[in-house]
């Protein structure tokens, strides 16, 4: 078929060689197709599966606040202690929010609670199994609670008697549903086991939790004249103070020389001018007025320093 193709004439020349060129295009395509075949039959293997990467579980919160407590219960570093407190911050907050809109400002009652979560971490033992936060909230409530008694109280009473107060009140409702009666003091500083005096004194203290005010309106509902408490309590005499001056003045007068007490009796007391005093002493007005101011200096003298 070459051979053919050379021995032609020079007009088929460009014919003849385009065809050669088509040929081998072919050719190298058939080649190409060849080279194929083998990798399209042949299968892919299967990919394995890559082992999964095994890394350590991360620690818990729990498990790192209980590593922190191991420690502070061997060493008590106060660092460790602070660590502890910011952590459980979160529960101070928690049973805070329980007793709010009850007068005291939140910060003041998440404040107490923190002194109270400090008393659980320094007593809380995490050897003996128990979470820590089922150990502190009675510690935390606790605190609260007692905030709350020391300052609802309108008068400063002692922590003891509060606690006497508290107790008694306790005892009462519970013997007087056992006695079908209400009991005595004795009865109930037995069952509080405090003395007589201690329990009596504890019990009218309760009255002291709050006081009444002035201002309170006395009478029933549909009585229009109704008064206050305020009107029923009485007031100052400024006379008794006057008295007591006057009392004190006398005295100090009549320590007075003869003269000097004359001119302060004619001129305070009679309402005399000075010229009439000159007269009646037949001595001048200067002189009178000497003997006056001399006569009062001495009298604020002996009344301030009290020594009549």
């Amino acid at each position: 078929m070459l051979c053919g193709l050379v021995g032609g004439s020079d007009d088929a020349a460009p014919q003849q060689a385009k065809m050669i060129e088509d040929e081998l295009h072919d050719v190298e395509r058939e080649d190409e197709a060849m080279e194929m075949e083998p990798e399209e039959e042949r299968e892919e293997e299967p990919a394995r599966p890559e082992p999964p990467v095994v890394s350590a579980p991360e620690p818990s919160r729990h498990d790192y606040d209980e590593a922190l407590f191991h420690r502070y219960y061997r060493t008590r570093d106060p660092l460790i202690r602070e660590q502890l407190v910011m952590n459980h911050m979160n529960l101070v907050r928690f049973l805070a929010k329980k007793f709010a809109n009850r007068g005291e400002p939140l910060d003041d009652l998440i404040g107490v609670g923190t002194i109270g979560l400090m008393h659980a971490i320094d007593r809380f033992d995490p050897e003996r199994g128990i979470r820590f936060a089922t150990f502190a909230t009675p510690t935390i409530v606790g605190e609260i609670k007692r905030h709350f008694r020391d300052r609802g109280w309108a008068i400063k009473v002692p922590r003891r008697l509060q606690e006497v107060n508290l107790a008694a009140n306790k005892a009462v409702e519970q013997l007087t549903l056992k006695l079908n009666r209400a009991p005595t003091v004795q009865e109930v500083a037995e069952a509080i086991g405090a003395s007589l005096e201690e329990t009596l004194e504890g019990m009218e203290l309760g009255h002291l939790y709050e006081l009444v005010s002035l201002d309170n309106e006395l009478g029933d509902d549909e009585d229009d004249s109704r008064s206050r408490l305020q009107d029923y309590v009485g007031k100052e005499d400024a006379s008794f103070e006057e008295l007591g001056m006057r009392s004190r003045l006398e005295d100090a007068i009549r320590r007075l020389t003869p003269r000097e007490r004359k001119i302060i009796i004619l001129r305070f007391f009679k309402g005399w001018s000075q010229t009439d005093v000159a007269k009646e002493l037949h001595i001048s007005q200067m002189h009178v007025s000497r003997l006056q101011h001399k006569a009062l200096a001495r009298l604020r003298e002996m009344v301030e320093s009290e020594e009549v």
